[in-house]
């Protein structure tokens, strides 16, 4: 009761808000997606994505020790198909020559202790842009079940830490373990994009990989936005089927979901801070709007603080540097 409580006598200097403070982040926090692309000395700028660029493997693996020196300890990679590798059934996913196993053994090559977290999704090798086999115009779910096993064994031979499904195709967290298990890759971990919701913010990413949709939308497959109970049980369903690690996904606007999830699971809860909203405060600092790296750190607490465990972020490298000062 006011005045024998004061509050603001924990918020009088920085030194006592920094004693008092409830939530904090470091460069451990963060795992930073990447895009990959075939050639040798390629560095193509992405345009709606300021600051961020699609590179070839030589490149790749240059910024990857850059991150590393900055405290970062893992990356979750994405690769630009060239189309003419591309069908219906995705079969270049689990090419072990493809683009995404070269990537994963030249990272764990050049950077042994860096976790690496390969995309598991169909929708770069799909001639439909979809992340599923495509029969009528539907997205099938089993058959994509099964591609996607191949394809997250074909990671975890080339070395992969984790694999990351992020298709929202029912049943396949269970499916990839039990291909995991059966062919002795027991250490392998699953990152399951448990509550992917069919967002807008999207954007940027598909035109940094061409992965855009090429009839209709995601939305039989990603979740509708509207829905808030429907996150927990795919989230408590994916960990009855053995992923490791259940990523939400977007971030800032889905806060109140981190937090139900992570209050629902026993198991760490990842974000992903999506390219439209890393654009949004890309664009509007460069208009002089806001103040790039204080709302940049602000949003990042606040992921923390709704209960992420792990914020993928395309943020991460300019936080880190921050964070590092």
């Amino acid at each position: 009761m006011y005045p024998i409580h004061r509050n603001r006598r924990l918020r009088t200097n920085e030194s006592i808000r920094s004693l008092v403070r409830e939530t904090t982040i470091s460069p451990n926090d963060f795992m930073f997606p990447m895009f990959v692309a075939e050639g040798k000395g390629v560095e193509v700028p992405l345009g709606s994505m300021p600051g961020l660029f699609r590179r070839s493997l030589d490149l790749t693996v240059k910024e990857v020790k850059e991150l590393w020196s900055l405290g970062i300890k893992a990356v979750n990679i994405y690769v630009k198909v060239d189309d003419k590798l591309k069908d219906n059934a995705g079969k270049e996913a689990w090419n072990k020559d493809g683009l995404m196993q070269q990537t994963i053994r030249a990272i764990k090559d050049a950077v042994p202790g860096m976790i690496v977290m390969p995309d598991v999704a169909l929708d770069p090798y799909s001639i439909h842009g979809h992340d599923g086999i495509v029969e009528n115009g539907l997205i099938i779910n089993d058959a994509t079940v099964d591609a996607l096993t191949r394809m997250s064994v074909s990671h975890a031979e080339a070395g992969a830490d984790f694999v990351a499904p992020s298709d929202m195709m029912d049943g396949r967290v269970y499916a990839i373990r039990k291909a995991l298990e059966e062919s002795g890759h027991h250490d392998v971990g699953i990152m399951s994009y448990s509550a992917k919701y069919a967002s807008a913010f999207y954007g940027p990413f598909r035109d940094a990989l061409d992965s855009a949709p090429g009839f209709g939308d995601k939305k039989t497959y990603q979740m509708d936005y509207a829905n808030r109970i429907e996150a927990i049980k795919e989230a408590l369903h994916d960990v009855e089927e053995g992923a490791d690690i259940v990523m939400v996904k977007p971030g800032m606007a889905y806060l109140d979901i981190v937090r139900e999830v992570k209050n629902a699971v026993n198991v760490p809860v990842a974000v992903y801070q999506v390219s439209g909203e890393y654009a949004m405060v890309k664009a509007a600092a460069e208009k002089g709007w806001l103040d790039h790296d204080k709302v940049m750190m602000e949003q990042l607490y606040c992921i923390k603080r709704a209960g992420a465990s792990i914020i993928s972020t395309y943020f991460a490298k300019e936080a880190a540097i921050i964070l590092n000062k």
